[in-house]
């Protein structure tokens, strides 16, 4: 008896593990902005943007976070914005004091990461220079 009832729990896991899971859409957006040649300064508000023309209609995680990265280094302990709707294609954020180079990039997390194309952040004063 102890055998076929375990054998029947054996079945039945078989059964379970076999059915379809829930389809789960990933929405990757690519991010428009910032891009190379572009220049932020410190304490200065930018837009991150992303495309969101192939959104699709159920997104498995909709809230964004918005992370800088140096050299490939991401400094995930001080996200740049969060709790913002992935679907709204764009968010504001101030530029943190960081030592200036012109390897950095942003990533938008949702559903999965994205990044950027590297761009340049400069002290405010030499920013200003730049774009003169």
């Amino acid at each position: 008896m102890q055998l076929s009832v375990f054998t029947l729990a054996l079945s039945l896991l078989a059964v379970v593990s076999a059915l379809p899971l829930a389809v789960r859409d990933v929405f990757v957006p690519p991010v428009t902005s910032p891009k190379t040649g572009d220049i932020w300064a410190v304490g200065s508000k930018q837009n991150v943007t992303w495309d969101i023309s192939d959104a699709p209609a159920q997104i498995t995680n909709p809230n964004g976070t918005i992370v800088l990265a140096k050299g490939g280094r991401l400094d995930l302990k001080h996200p740049l914005a969060s709790n913002f709707s992935i679907l709204d294609g764009w968010h504001e954020v101030t530029v943190p004091s960081v030592p200036a180079g012109d390897d950095y990039t942003i990533v938008l997390f949702g559903d999965s990461g994205n990044d950027s194309e590297n761009f340049t952040i400069a002290p405010a004063m030499l920013a200003a220079e730049i774009e003169l």
